[in-house]
C-alpha cells in the first residue's frame, strides 16, 4: 500500500513534466519558481494525521479550533511558505497534507506548531522532504482565481 501511494504521488508529481508534448523552455520562469534543470524543487510535506487529544474537546471547541486551523492555514499561505493544502476524502487517521516551499524541516516544524490544531493536539504532523514540479509554486496565484468561497 505504501509503495503504490508513493508511486502515484511520484506519478502526479512527474504529469505536468512528461505529459507535455511540446513545450518553450522559460528561463525567466524558471528562476522565479526555484526550478532546477528538470523544472523540479524540493518542498516539505506535511502529513496531517490526527492528534491524540480529540476526544478531550466538545463539538464546540473543536468547531473554534477548526476556525483557528484555516485562518493559520491562510497565513501561512499569504506569507508564501504553504504552496497547497487539503483533507484527504475518507482518510481516516489521514486527515490532510500541506506542501511548504520551505528549505528543511526544521523550519516547516517551526511553522507547523504554530497551527492552533498541532497545539490542541487534535492534529499531528509528519514531515518529509518531497522533490515534484516547481510549477506547483503558481497553485496560489491559480487558486485565487477559481475560488469563488472563502473557508
Amino acid at each position: 500500500m505504501k509503495k503504490a501511494a508513493i508511486l502515484l504521488i511520484f506519478t502526479l508529481s512527474c504529469l505536468p513534466v512528461f505529459g507535455q508534448t511540446e513545450s518553450v523552455y522559460d528561463a525567466e520562469l524558471a528562476q522565479k519558481l526555484g526550478a532546477d534543470d528538470y523544472g523540479m524543487k524540493t518542498y516539505v510535506m506535511a502529513f496531517l494525521l490526527a492528534g491524540d487529544r480529540v476526544s478531550e474537546y466538545t463539538q464546540e471547541e473543536r468547531v473554534e479550533i477548526q476556525k483557528g486551523h484555516m485562518a493559520n492555514i491562510n497565513r501561512l499561505a499569504e506569507m508564501g511558505k504553504l504552496i497547497l493544502a487539503g483533507p484527504f476524502i475518507n482518510g481516516g487517521e489521514k486527515r490532510g497534507i500541506f506542501l511548504f516551499d520551505v528549505p528543511t524541516k526544521a523550519e516547516a516544524e517551526e511553522l507547523t506548531n504554530t497551527d492552533p490544531a498541532v497545539k490542541a493536539g487534535v492534529l499531528k504532523m509528519e514531515l518529509v522532504e518531497w522533490y515534484g514540479s516547481a510549477a506547483l509554486m503558481m497553485v496560489p496565484e491559480v487558486h485565487g482565481k477559481v475560488q469563488k468561497k472563502n473557508f
